[in-house]
């Protein structure tokens, strides 16, 4: 004999039969955009987590607004811890298996360089919020469809940010350049070589260090003997902290200038909230920098208080709102249609800038050097510099 179930059972069928069907309609309606950044373990980790905060920031205000054509956008986060091969297998996942329609990251180059040929073969567009080696949108630039799109410094470009400055501030045009021993290092050093000599400078001293190196008094002597009034220090955070300690020891301090790492914590918890604010360091953009960047800001601050490196923040922010952009404008998310959709932007308001057709076929670089800003540590906080120096300085003096 066959048994009907009875009333309550049938309902409970019926609920569970109308589930079934509507979670792939739902599932329909949203836009998945992954996050694949260090968060937790290595020194720029804090910029990744920082990057995260703008990245839902954004994804917060694209809902409010309605999503993107009326889909609910959903963002899905993982931490590569800054492995390599963490970060490839989260790339794989968010392709594969979230289906995301874009991602954004990662925070360290290393990892960037290698995962990259995943979404240029899976055709998924990336946008790189912090990570800066300049090869990163360079290497399928040449293909029919380049995947791959930044919106962060670029190493070569903060640099002749870097030697513009130095070469102005410098009395004596004496320039030595310290850095440490590793690829992130020597190939700042390569760089510096190269943008000085377009200054028509030679540096008087080139002197590096070991990446554990804790005392430069030795590097900074012979820095010292050279007569240099300008140092640029082509390393992060934690070695430039460590030249910073050094140069309070020798009680010698010539104009110190350092790439973008240094708006990260190591700069202040290492050499202290004095000594940091002797240096002067190359971002994006700054927490007081225009309306848009102090509204997020204090946003930001209010639900997390310890809020590191604003700088990626912002870019997190923007990087999003731009792949929104090309997502609605394509009326797709398919992959080829957003990344020609993303060569193809009208004007999209950033917290960084309103970014005016900031990608094309040729230019996947959403942020170069006329963007940048010099900062420094102020009383615990990143500020813009606007001295009498920067306000000198002109497009011509960008050399690079």
């Amino acid at each position: 004999m066959v048994q009907f179930p009875n009333r309550r059972h049938m309902n409970v069928l019926l609920a569970s039969v109308c589930l079934a069907f509507a979670t792939p309609a739902l599932a329909q309606n949203e836009i998945k955009i992954g996050y694949n950044a260090d968060q937790s373990a290595t020194g720029a980790a804090e910029l990744g987590l920082s990057g995260r905060y703008g990245f839902e920031a954004a994804i917060e205000d694209i809902n409010a607004n309605g999503g993107i054509g009326g889909r609910k956008v959903i963002g899905i986060v993982r931490d590569d811890a800054g492995a390599p091969p963490k970060s490839i297998q989260n790339m794989n996942e968010l392709i594969d298996n979230e289906k995301v329609a874009a991602v954004v990251g990662p925070t360290n180059s290393g990892n960037a360089l290698a995962w990259l040929h995943i979404p240029q073969q899976k055709k998924v567009p990336v946008i790189s919020h912090v990570a800066t080696a300049t090869d990163i949108t360079g290497r399928y630039a040449k293909e029919a469809q380049n995947y791959i799109f930044r919106v962060s410094m670029v190493d070569r470009e903060q640099l002749a940010l870097l030697a513009a400055y130095a070469v102005k501030a410098s009395k004596t045009r004496k320039i030595a350049i310290v850095a440490d021993t590793t690829g992130y290092g020597q190939a700042a050093t390569k760089d510096l070589l190269e943008i000085l000599t377009l200054h028509g400078i030679t540096p008087v001293a080139v002197e590096k260090f070991g990446p554990k190196d804790t005392d430069m008094t030795s590097q900074l002597a012979k820095v010292k003997d050279a007569g240099a009034d300008m140092v640029i220090s082509g390393s992060l955070a934690d070695a430039t902290a460590q030249v910073l300690k050094s140069m309070e020891k020798m009680d010698y301090y010539p104009g110190l200038l350092s790439t973008w790492g240094s708006i990260n914590s190591p700069l202040i918890n290492i050499a202290g909230a004095k000594l940091a604010e002797k240096t002067i360091f190359a971002a994006s953009t700054t927490e007081d920098a225009n309306d848009r960047a102090k509204a997020l800001h204090k946003r930001l601050v209010a639900k997390y208080p310890n809020m590191p490196a604003f700088v990626s923040a912002a870019q997190g922010y923007d990087a999003v709102m731009l792949i929104a952009a090309a997502i609605k404008q394509a009326g797709s998310t398919d992959g080829d249609k957003v990344q020609q959709s993303l060569e193809n932007l009208g004007e999209v308001q950033g917290i960084i800038k309103a970014y005016k057709k900031p990608f094309s076929k040729e230019q996947h670089e959403a942020l170069g050097v006329a963007d940048f800003h010099l900062a420094q540590w102020k009383d615990g906080r990143v500020v813009q510099v606007d001295n009498a120096i920067v306000k000198g300085m002109t497009a011509a003096d960008l050399k690079r």
